[in-house]
């Protein structure tokens, strides 16, 4: 491929991703709202819709020019599923994963070492600690949300 159509190819993957993202964090908010509530503090149905808007003004993303996408019902496969929070842990997943894909480049990239560092300090342990500590011990620190934002064009890698 000719480096200049890779580079139109890597520019229009940023497109948009100010309202996607936006968009996202919307779900994942309003996703954390459903199950930080008691079935006894549920509303009625007739007030499903002012719930979402309150939830999305207590998390300070209630935007008109970005409506959310997703609506209470379309969460019916979390609650029947049993992956509470999911959306959140979708996108924290993809900040670990950027964030660790950083510290590989800035490493040398994909080396034997690096990947067995990987493996033996993530990989390999399953859960028997916890997922944050064997991160910031892989990581050599807590997670950084710069590396997401730069992949996704919301951040200048020079730190704008």
């Amino acid at each position: 491929m000719p480096p200049e159509l890779l580079s139109k190819v890597l520019a229009a993957q940023k497109f948009d991703q100010g309202y996607a993202t936006t968009e996202y964090l919307a779900a994942a908010l309003l996703d954390q709202a459903w199950h930080r509530i008691t079935p006894q503090q549920a509303p009625a149905a007739s007030d499903v819709a002012s719930f979402e808007a309150a939830a999305l003004r207590a998390n300070h993303i209630d935007y008109d020019a970005i409506p959310p996408r997703y609506h209470s019902t379309y969460f019916s496969h979390i609650f029947a599923g049993g992956y509470s929070a999911g959306y959140y842990a979708y996108l924290w997943s993809e900040v670990l994963a950027r964030d660790a894909g950083q510290w590989m480049l800035a490493r040398g990239g994909l080396t034997r070492a690096n990947g067995e560092r990987l493996r033996d300090k993530v990989l390999s342990r399953g859960r028997t600690r916890d997922p944050q500590a064997m991160f910031q011990d892989f990581y050599g620190g807590p997670p950084d949300i710069r590396p997401l934002l730069e992949y996704r064009g919301l951040a200048s890698a020079a730190g704008g």
